[in-house]
Formats: structure tokens, sequence, C-alpha cells
């Protein structure tokens, strides 16, 4: 057994519905018992002869669950693989991460779909769901083996990384996995409309001599989805939203009752076009960083209940990837170890939600959303737990980041709110001893 003890407990109004939890969450100091791997008590004061870790002066959270992570295992191990990417996982507080399939070779069968299985359970560092592709090998025209995926256990299924541009490919994929009751993630860009752009389109994009990739390409994309999803009752759960109208359409689309859901990424949340002015490859990432307004929308939405998540779309590269020209380098940020401490530090700490809201986000809706027996500090819950000290500052440099990839445009910045010890499954997956 493993005893908690003096710290500050997310805790949740037992008299409140966990998906209506985000605002009646709070911190109160209490112990928490944990037995093999599950959490068998919490309360003011626990007295059991066992090891302890005193949580003094610490929060103890849920352990946090990410709806949109890339591995890149199988075939891109250069990037990262499911040891490097489970343990980065683990230091940014994440006990539970979801797999996107834009692999190589894609995760479009039932062969791929138990190997990710069987390496996650091996050597993994936290839990590993897998989402499957919607067509073969992401192309956007056959639909893939989904019934067979579905029976190796996949969450979800997506063509992240790739959207699919034929209406009626994408029709006939609702009406199939509408059966089947599991999500679609939807990857929403018009590569008409976004062709070779490479920042937001506008100001920025004219300022640097770049193609530029307008809203509309995402908004278009939205719009088309929901009403599939509306026709056919599939439920839509739009990944990385980036825009004011996008958000509006999400808010309009969910009082009309159709089943969509969204996410917002920490740096749609906190960044602005503004950071690629000096062509920091770090901060080309697809969709890509929008304007002031943007963000403000994004984050009005998340407030208000509009977007679902925060997801983290943790997309490693190798150094040689993105030392490249701006043009030709890839997009993605590297999230998983920086994710916590940027929210708190640039959300958090500048009052703009609180930490209990913050914490409901990356924890409590993902658990409820994917119907997992975690996402609360409760008895009878899987010990997916993660302690944070938040006043310590941490600094992320390449030789400290668990990752093999450091793609951050937090590289070499300190942040607020260092991830002391997290804990998946009674399991300690990462301690810090600094």
């Amino acid at each position: 057994m493993i005893l908690i003890k003096n710290g500050f407990v997310y805790t949740i109004d037992k008299k409140t519905n966990r998906q209506n939890s985000l605002r009646s969450a709070s911190f109160n100091k209490m112990d928490v018992l944990i037995d093999d791997n599950l959490i068998v008590k919490v309360a003011n004061t626990i007295d059991e002869n066992c090891e302890t870790i005193d949580a003094h002066d610490k929060y103890v959270f849920p352990g946090f669950i990410d709806l949109h992570t890339h591995l890149r295992d199988p075939g891109q191990t250069n990037k990262e693989d499911i040891y490097s990417g489970t343990r980065a996982a683990a230091k940014g507080g994440w006990t539970t991460v979801c797999a996107m399939p834009n692999t190589d070779p894609v995760v479009d069968n039932i062969s791929t779909v138990e190997y990710l299985k069987r390496k996650a359970k091996d050597i993994g560092a936290c839990k590993v769901l897998v989402i499957g592709a919607m067509t073969k090998k992401s192309e956007g025209k056959e639909i893939a083996e989904i019934a067979n995926m579905l029976e190796s256990g996949i969450i979800a299924v997506s063509d992240d990384g790739n959207c699919i541009q034929n209406t009626k490919i994408m029709y006939n994929v609702m009406k199939y996995v509408s059966k089947f009751n599991i999500p679609i993630i939807d990857h929403c860009e018009d590569y008409f409309l976004s062709g070779k752009g490479q920042v937001n389109s506008g100001r920025m994009s004219t300022k640097l001599g770049l193609s530029g990739i307008p809203a509309l390409a995402e908004e278009i994309v939205i719009s088309r989805d929901i009403m599939l999803s509306e026709s056919t009752g599939c439920r839509l759960h739009i990944a990385h939203i980036s825009t004011k109208k996008s958000v509006e359409l999400i808010r309009q689309a969910k009082a009309k009752g159709v089943k969509i859901t969204t996410e917002v990424t920490p740096h749609h949340l906190l960044l602005n076009e503004n950071e690629c002015v000096n062509f920091d490859t770090n901060t080309k990432v697809k969709p890509p960083l929008r304007t002031q307004d943007d963000v403000d929308a994004c984050l009005t939405g998340l407030l208000d209940g509009t977007i679902d998540f925060i997801a983290t779309d943790h997309a490693p590269h190798s150094d040689f990837e993105k030392e490249k020209e701006f043009s030709i380098a890839p997009y993605g940020i590297n999230s998983l170890e920086t994710a916590f401490a940027a929210l708190y530090s640039g959300l958090v700490l500048k009052d703009k939600i609180s930490l209990s809201f913050l914490i409901g986000k990356l924890s409590t809706s993902p658990a409820h959303f994917l119907q997992l027996n975690c996402g609360a500090i409760e008895e009878g819950m899987a010990a997916d737990i993660t302690i944070s000290d938040l006043q310590k500052d941490i600094c992320f440099t390449p030789d400290t980041m668990m990752s093999k990839s450091n793609n951050t445009p937090y590289l070499n910045k300190s942040l607020k709110g260092r991830i002391t010890k997290t804990i998946c499954e009674g399991n300690t997956t990462w301690e810090d001893r600094d």
C-alpha cells in the first residue's frame, strides 16, 4: 500500500455529476490511500503502516489524460517511440495517452493495433489507448478494418494528419462508425484552401512572405462534418480547434443537439501568430497559430463549455527536421512535458482560469468522455495520480527532456508548476529528484 499524506487533493462535490463538476471541484488537505492499483480511501487523516509520500504544500491531482498524442511508433522512431513518449508523458503528469494512427505503417488493421498494445504494456510508463485509422493508409479512399480493430480495443477512429476531402467517403465512414458508438476524431482542413500554407493567412503571412493557411480551411470542413454528423448520428470530435468561427460553429451545433465534442491545444490557448515572427520552426504547427482574437475565442469557448477538453497534439520531430528552413520544416510542437506548466503559468497564474477548472479539462472531462475509471480521486478509482509543487520552476532543456525531440517553443525557458511525482495504477512512473 501507498499513503499520500498532507496534500491539497482535487475534490469533486459528490452531489455534482462528474461530467458537470468543473466549477464545483476544489482542493482540500486530505490523505489518500492506494492499495495495488486502486484508491481505497480518501479522508482528512489516514494512519497506515505503509510506504508514505509526504505531499506537504503540494497539490494532488487525478492523472492527466491526453486525447491526442503522436508517439510515432511504428516507423518514425527517430522522432519518438513508445518508451520515450510515455516517459515524457509521465514527466508531464499524464497517466493515459491516446495514440494517433498516422504512423508508418498506418494503424489501420488489427495487427498494428496489437503491436502497439503489446509494446505499451511491456515498456510503457503510462497507459496507451489506441486510435485506429478511418480509411486504409489514411488515404481517404477506402474504409479501414474498423470492426476488426474494435475487437482489439481501439477507442476511436481518425485520419489525423490527413483530412478526408471526398464528402461521400466521409459520409460513408460516419454511417459505418455510428453503429459502434465510438467517436470520429476529425482533423478539419480543406487542402484546396490551405494549399502549401505555412502560417496563418493574413498580416503575419504577408509580413514573413510565406503562404498562408486561412481560417476558412478549417471552418468549412467543420461545417460540412457537423451536417454529416447530424444526418448520420455519428459521434464527432473536432481535433485541435483554432479559430473564432470554428468555436461558434461548435457552439451552434451543440445547441441543436448534434453529438459533437472538441479539444483545444495548449499552444492555441497560449500563443498567437506573432510567435512566428523570427521564423522559429518550433512555432510551426497545423492548424497554425492564429490571431489573438482566435486565441481569446478559444479560451472563451473553453470556459463556457463549448470546448470540452485540452489535448496536447504532442507532435515530436527530430532536430535535423526542425532545423530546416521554415517553409520546408515539418509542422508540430512537442508538448507532453510542457503542457501543464505552460497552462498553469499562462492561464492559472494570470487569473484567466482556476486550477480546479484546468484539472477538470485535463483529467475529469476526458475520463468521462472515454468512460474510464479514473479522472477523480475517489475510493474505487484507478490509482492514477499526479503530484505537483506549484511553487517550483521547471526549465525545459535538451539534457533534461524525456522525449527524443526538443521541438517546443518553451525550450530553455522556465515555467511554474513542476510535476514531482506521477503514479499510474499504483506504480510510480515519474519522480522528480532535483
